[in-house]
């Protein structure tokens, strides 16, 4: 199993390296070498006497306490082999190597706005898709099986009721939140160079430790881990706004969720989070929970005007907090507020299983989008790079992620309701800049855990109950209070 995870993170390097500091040219043989990591992996792990080793241990491991961390190795691990093995290693292959073809063809189809030259490797990674969706039969409905991918154990109607009760608040909620007039400290000069310094100050105080971990700026913010120790945070920076800044918090929070894995997990399929939900709310717990807090800029903001004098020194904390939760509707969903974030992922969602059900042709694609955009967000992009293109998921074949950023919210306020409850003067720790026992908490509560539970029984542990949009719109209103 440490082969094969070394295998995996192998991988994942090179699929760092390609979106960082690769040059274009080698995107045809880095395409291959993926690929073949990819068999190789699958391969190991699907053996036969893989099986053998698996199916051996599981009695020992059934009766072992559930919390046990031998004993959540081998169960998880035959979970993993009973789905994997299903899937042919040339299938894995094929796929690998159609999302690596597909990634430089999107970022140049999305600078110069033109989804036709993308179409052809959309149309290959949804064909892929559907013949991986093909490898099972116990599901009720084709969505489920991209879905368990990235939410394990969720079903497309379970996430529908969530999305249902948030589409329904949130529209109304978001129309009548929006703001006229100019925003404030927006559309000004913010040097990359100071931009970089305060996000690592930032992130440094948060517990960003450069022997461990490092920041590159890439086309589309991703964080991947290499090691529990060497995490590798993306972010990309505007020279008229601080929308890097709330990207690298983002990512953060992904970094620390595998950074705090207990190194007993190192080399195992556990050392990892338990699902993209859980880690999405990790990403929006760090990036608007706290890094859009009026306590955490009434520490931050007198650095921040000391980065940049000019462009900030007359503005006050009041305008700056409103700035940055700033409430319009927005093309573009890493730059949505809150009150509008979750209906730009339920467009997705909704797209995508138009797509895998052929509702939707892929060439009418960008006009499906737009639609939704006006109905959801009441504005329609005048592009494709600011509409269909914008994302980097589906040139990776990545069908199913979407749903979990906004499970990720939902997850993320039940989180912070029990967190204010243990932590109770977790404010007060904020305006003086302290927060290493909320990274202390979550570190103990959920990250030490990797993947030990199913995402149901981590949640359940967690904040004692299901998956609930109930906290998320009860944070919202009242955050929205305060800004009116």
């Amino acid at each position: 199993l440490a082969e094969i995870h070394d295998l995996r993170k192998t991988r994942a390097l090179l699929s760092w390296d390609q979106q960082v500091k690769m040059p274009p040219g080698g995107g045809g043989v880095r395409a291959e070498q993926l690929a073949t990591l990819d068999r190789l992996a699958h391969d190991l792990f699907v053996a036969d006497e893989t099986g053998r080793l698996l199916e051996r241990l599981q009695p020992w491991a059934e009766a072992q306490e559930h919390d046990s961390d031998e004993a959540s190795l081998v169960r998880v691990t035959h979970r993993d082999w009973e789905k994997e093995r299903r899937v042919p290693g040339q299938l894995r292959a094929d796929m690998s190597r159609a999302a690596s073809l597909a990634l430089p063809v999107w970022a140049q189809a999305r600078a110069d706005s033109d989804f036709a030259s993308f179409l052809p490797h959309l149309r290959k990674n949804i064909d892929l898709r559907r013949r991986y969706i093909e490898c099972f039969d116990d599901y009720d409905e084709p969505y489920d099986v991209v879905l368990d991918d990235f939410e394990p154990g969720m079903k497309a109607a379970e996430v529908r009721i969530v999305f249902d009760r948030l589409k329904e608040e949130q529209v109304p909620l978001a129309a009548a939140a929006a703001r006229s007039g100019e925003r404030p400290a927006r559309d000004r000069a913010f040097p990359l160079e100071a931009q970089g310094r305060f996000e690592l100050a930032v992130l440094e105080r948060f517990g960003f430790d450069r022997a461990s971990w490092r920041l590159d700026p890439t086309v589309h913010p991703f964080a991947t881990t290499i090691a529990i120790d060497d995490v590798r945070l993306t972010t990309r920076y505007h020279e008229t706004n601080l929308d890097g800044l709330f990207a690298s918090m983002h990512e953060y929070g992904h970094g620390l969720y595998e950074h705090g894995v207990a190194r007993e997990l190192e080399r195992t399929p556990l050392a990892r989070g338990t699902s993209l939900g859980l880690h999405e709310s990790q990403s929006r717990l760090w990036e608007n929970l706290v890094g859009r807090s009026l306590p955490f800029w009434r520490f931050f903001y007198p650095q921040l005007q000391a980065h940049f004098p000019e462009t900030l020194g007359k503005v006050e904390l009041d305008d700056w907090y409103r700035s940055v939760n700033w409430v319009q509707p927005s093309l573009v969903r890493v730059e949505a507020d809150e009150a509008t974030y979750n209906l730009h992922v339920i467009l997705r969602f909704e797209l995508e299983q138009e797509i895998l059900s052929g509702a939707v042709a892929l060439e009418d694609l960008p006009d499906a989008w737009n639609a939704r955009m006006a109905e959801y967000v009441g504005i329609e992009p005048p592009n494709d790079r600011l509409g269909v293109l914008q994302d980097v998921h589906w040139s990776g074949g990545h069908i199913g992620y979407f749903a979990t950023y906004a499970l990720g919210n939902v997850i993320s306020a039940q989180i912070w309701e029990r967190v204010n409850a243990a932590i109770p003067d977790l404010e007060v720790q904020f305006e003086s800049g302290e927060f290493g026992e909320l990274r202390t908490w979550l570190t103990e509560n959920l990250y030490r855990h990797g993947r030990k539970f199913t995402p149901k029984v981590t949640l359940e542990r967690l904040v004692g109950g299901p998956i609930d949009a109930g906290p998320y719109l009860r944070y919202l209103r009242a955050k929205l209070a305060t800004l009116a």
